[in-house]
């Protein structure tokens, strides 16, 4: 039985992670959770969990139930508790120290949180291979992708094709989305996911994070990586093989499916939720118009560019879309804030903690600048 530890227990992929372990009560067991400031949350996970650590990473907690709180706190639930894989599923930059702490910690990683590798990818790959320890993808793309190259070997994959439900605005006419509102980009078409991946969804942005993951993650090069539109989201992921032929994962839209694989790895563990039956199917694909999404087309010259600007590309993104769901921004100007954010130029490679660090803070202060012009 796996011992399970999850960091962000009450956003969607949290709570999902609990219920792949209430299915699977033989496989998995609860052995820690944190959030960040739901604390009511936090302890409903708990009433059914009773024996798990508890933190509040952002808060000091009320209940005398949760052990831990603070960023250190969070530190040490995780080198402190006895679990065998963690699931972070954190949002944000602030998601790259727990995934650190948890391969440090000697407890493989199912790795949810993009930015991770986003913004510091070499350095963690070469935690994980210190610490002798798996990184295993939760992302329904990347876990496609994982799966196949493993039953591939990576040396027959010449690329990869990602593939995109196109968001909230897949069928807006262009000129209409400089009207758009934070509600209207929240209601995604196929997927239920928290707000701000939701609006990264929209513009596209988190398909470019997930290529520069994917380029990262498997060592392709950016002209290796391909995205397509597919509305109805059965195919998560195709790779091309030496001789040319595609291979495809497919299955009902359903973050359960990453979850597991990523929790039972290398095994696999019997389930029915990604069941479907091929005659009721129909694919459809299109080549993403650079009009409708330019944030996918700066995270592809961000990712030729190097790890500065990987790391600049996704702190003027969270910026920008914060602004955005603040009301003084409007969505046509997030891919403009992002692309300003990165002329300055970024470091080709970041060595250390620091210089991710810095790399991160001078985008942030640099996109925060540029926004006056819109307030």
């Amino acid at each position: 039985m796996k011992r399970i530890l999850i960091i962000g227990v009450t956003g969607s992929i949290g709570r999902q992670t609990l219920d792949v372990a209430a299915r699977h009560q033989d496989d998995f067991i609860i052995a820690g959770m944190s959030a960040h400031r739901d604390e009511a949350g936090l302890l409903a996970a708990a009433v059914l969990h009773p024996h798990a650590s508890l933190c509040l990473s952002g808060i000091a907690p009320v209940s005398p139930s949760v052990q831990y709180s603070g960023t250190e706190g969070l530190r040490n639930m995780i080198e402190r508790t006895e679990a065998d894989i963690v699931v972070n599923a954190a949002a944000g930059a602030a998601g790259l120290l727990p995934s650190l702490y948890a391969l440090g910690s000697g407890k493989h990683l199912a790795l949810a949180n993009k930015e991770t590798i986003v913004m510091a990818g070499r350095l963690v790959l070469e935690a994980a291979s210190k610490a002798g320890k798996n990184i295993l993808p939760v992302d329904s793309e990347h876990s496609a992708i994982f799966n196949m190259v493993e039953r591939f070997g990576r040396r027959s994959v010449r690329g990869v094709i990602i593939t995109a439900s196109g968001g909230a605005f897949r069928d807006l006419p262009v000129e209409r989305l400089q009207h758009v509102s934070p509600r209207d980009a929240l209601a995604h078409p196929t997927w239920n996911m928290g707000a701000k991946i939701t609006v990264d969804s929209a513009s596209m942005a988190n398909k470019g994070l997930e290529v520069i993951e994917a380029a990262r993650l498997f060592s392709f090069s950016s002209t290796e990586i391909q995205v397509v539109i597919h509305p109805e989201s059965r195919v998560h992921s195709f790779i091309r093989t030496l001789d040319g032929s595609l291979y495809a994962q497919m299955s009902r839209p359903d973050m359960r499916i990453p979850i597991l694989n990523a929790l039972s790895w290398p095994e696999v563990v019997e389930e029915s939720v990604a069941d479907m039956d091929p005659s009721d199917i129909q694919l459809h694909f299109s080549k993403p118009s650079p009009e409708r999404y330019p944030l996918l087309v700066l995270a592809y010259q961000a990712l030729d560019s190097g790890e500065g600007a990987t790391a600049a590309y996704n702190a003027a993104n969270e910026v920008a879309v914060q602004a955005f769901m603040d009301g003084y921004l409007r969505f046509t100007d997030i891919p403009a804030v992002v692309e300003k954010t990165l002329e300055p130029g970024y470091p080709s490679r970041l060595e250390n903690l620091e210089a991710v660090a810095a790399a991160d803070h001078l985008a942030r202060v640099e996109a925060e600048c540029i926004l006056k012009e819109y307030r």
